[in-house]
């Protein structure tokens, strides 16, 4: 399923996104995208909605148009349709090709942070600094020479990262539409069909390899020149080998290796018309080899890392699907035995009627607990209706100092004092500082004006149970699956809400 468009318009990393769709147990279904967007950072909310109500939605939402889930976005009397491409439609037409499904969807900042590192600015920068040198240092063809290089080098880049399922707009547009029935403009059939390996390379990947060899010769033309055209000369077997595969082996013609080509003959026009009475050095010789083996290698082991880690996405996939399967999680859940706590509602957060509850065990000096505490802050603030939630500090005044009951007394003087959301900020101020003076600004506290007997009554209930070692997350009396790390939560907890049965 494709979606190339609607990822991009979101900003989300493509790789990440169908790496989590895929693994998603319920994957290909709508639910799987639903829940995928909302783990990349995209709240929404699904629905299904008869047509005649659509006038009623937003500008923007997500329908399932041609069977892939895609943008909509209302642009006057007609629609604009984001998935594998752009398309416009008008009502009648987005009515007919669409279901009923609708998801409407609200961007946060974690979408933002959640974006793949574009390495684009630097290659373009690169790209730059190669042409100004060509233009204010070189001959006007030699430059010329340079611009074709670098063209070459643009390209097979594109193609390289296509290979990884990195969608290239600029190979789109010049192959135009990849569609069954416009098969013979197709792309494909020569690119990713292309039945060539040498150590794992693919003949495009050479490409890639060649441009690049000639962008760093191109810097040192006229004395380089014997080198780059003998290159130029070889370059003809290529031209040769390519037209011949497109034209009687597969059948049909790719651009972009046309493309490719017609760069190719451009640079042997100008070596053949342009460098002349060139000389010949074996210093410079022994020079090339060295920078194609570096070139040549280089490629190699990032096309061997990106494989590497395709295929280990594919099977994490697979396995992920399994291990996020919800009965599988309730299975291991409810294997732990019940722990059955003393009435206590100490530090008791969220809706405390709600059917689901969890519980934290947790030391406020714990390294690791930040983290857990972080996930049920995020889980209070996404679902304050369908859960309640306790924290359950372990607090032992024999064993603890000073400062530790001065901070335990804040906590309990701030949670009786203070609105919910204000205790929340100050625990989470707390993990992030471990400053107890600003907890202490916060509080009205003095030295035993706060009972914490209730407190210390709900530690023993932890250690009764066990849980010595924090964090432990407890829901609806189960401690937390082993098998899974405390993160998992998100992708089973609204089937957890939803669970009658749980």
């Amino acid at each position: 399923m494709i979606f190339d468009k609607l990822i991009n318009y979101l900003k989300l990393d493509k790789q990440e996104f169908i790496f989590q769709f895929n693994s998603h147990p319920n994957y290909p279904s709508a639910l799987a995208f639903s829940d995928t967007l909302n783990f990349m950072g995209v709240k929404n909310d699904a629905y299904e909605l008869d047509k005649e109500y659509w006038d009623e939605l937003p500008e923007e939402f997500i329908a399932i148009v041609d069977n892939s889930f895609s943008l909509v976005k209302k642009a006057g009397n007609s629609y604009s349709v984001y998935s594998e491409k752009a398309n416009t439609l008008n009502k009648e037409d987005l009515h007919k090709k669409s279901t009923d499904f609708v998801l409407l969807f609200e961007k946060t900042e974690n979408a933002e942070s959640k974006a793949a590192v574009n390495l684009k600015p630097i290659l373009y920068i690169v790209f730059a600094i190669v042409l100004i040198y060509s233009f204010l240092s070189q001959t006007l063809y030699e430059a010329l020479f340079n611009v074709l290089s670098l063209a070459g080098v643009y390209i097979s880049l594109e193609l390289f990262n296509q290979k990884f399922g990195n969608t290239s707009s600029v190979i789109g547009s010049i192959c135009g539409d990849t569609t069954a029935s416009q098969a013979a403009n197709s792309c494909d059939k020569i690119i990713k069909q292309d039945k060539t390996s040498i150590l794992g390379l693919k003949f495009a990947d050479f490409s890639l390899i060649y441009f690049t060899g000639l962008v760093v010769l191109g810097l040192f033309l006229p004395t380089t020149a014997y080198i780059v055209k003998g290159f130029t000369f070889v370059s003809v077997l290529a031209i040769g080998y390519s037209l011949y595969i497109q034209a009687f082996v597969e059948k049909t013609f790719c651009r972009v290796c046309l493309l490719i080509i017609s760069i190719l003959v451009g640079q042997l026009v100008v070596s053949t018309l342009l460098f002349e009475n060139i000389s010949f050095g074996i210093g410079t010789l022994l020079l090339t080899a060295i920078l194609w083996i570096i070139i040549f290698s280089a490629v190699l082991y990032v096309n061997n890392l990106l494989s590497y880690k395709e295929t280990l996405q594919k099977s994490n996939a697979k396995n992920l699907r399994f291990k996020r399967n919800y009965e599988l999680f309730k299975s291991q859940l409810v294997d732990n035995e019940k722990i059955e706590f003393r009435d206590n509602e100490t530090f008791s957060l969220g809706n405390k009627d709600a059917k689901l509850h969890i519980s934290i065990v947790s030391n406020p000096y714990c390294g690791f607990c930040k983290d857990a505490h972080k996930i049920m802050e995020d889980l209070l603030e996404k679902y304050p209706e369908q859960l309640s939630a306790q924290l359950r500090f372990n607090y032992f005044p024999e064993k603890a100092n000073e400062k530790y009951t001065k901070l335990i007394s804040d906590f309990t003087n701030i949670y009786h004092n203070k609105p919910e959301k204000e205790f929340l900020k100050t625990v989470e101020e707390w993990f992030e500082t471990k400053d107890e003076s600003k907890i202490s600004t916060k509080s009205t506290a003095t030295e035993g004006s706060e009972n914490l007997n209730p407190i210390i009554e709900m530690s023993k209930d932890n250690t009764d149970a066990g849980l010595t070692f924090t964090p432990v997350f407890i829901i609806n009396g189960h401690q937390f699956p082993d098998k899974y790390d405390r993160e998992d939560i998100w992708f089973f907890i609204d089937e957890l809400i939803e669970d009658e049965d749980f």
